[in-house]
């Protein structure tokens, strides 16, 4: 354990012993959680965020149906986005 001095605007800074064995690089994201003894810091996951567009919706809601039925469902809506199912790749239910 090392102490370290807290600076202007809460600035901490972890000793590189600590950075290196837990690969926190400059730019890294961490994250900060409240404990009852303190607050625990620790390297955060960063999973990029995926934007669907109108088709990949499409392909979403046909390729997910579970039933015949579901599937059906899944037809009216991606009609309703303006697509054609039939253009639209797809796996059908079994």
């Amino acid at each position: 354990m090392e102490a370290v001095r807290v600076g202007r605007r809460g600035t901490i800074v972890v000793p590189a012993k600590l950075r290196k064995r837990y690969g926190i690089e400059e730019g890294s994201m961490v994250t900060a959680e409240p404990r009852a003894e303190g607050v625990l810091i620790r390297p955060a996951v960063v999973v990029p965020v995926e934007r669907y567009t109108p088709e990949r919706k499409a392909e979403l809601l046909l390729s997910t149906a579970t039933s015949a039925k579901d599937y059906n469902r899944a037809r009216a809506e991606v009609k309703k986005l303006g697509f054609d199912p039939a253009t639209i790749l797809h796996r059908r239910p079994k």
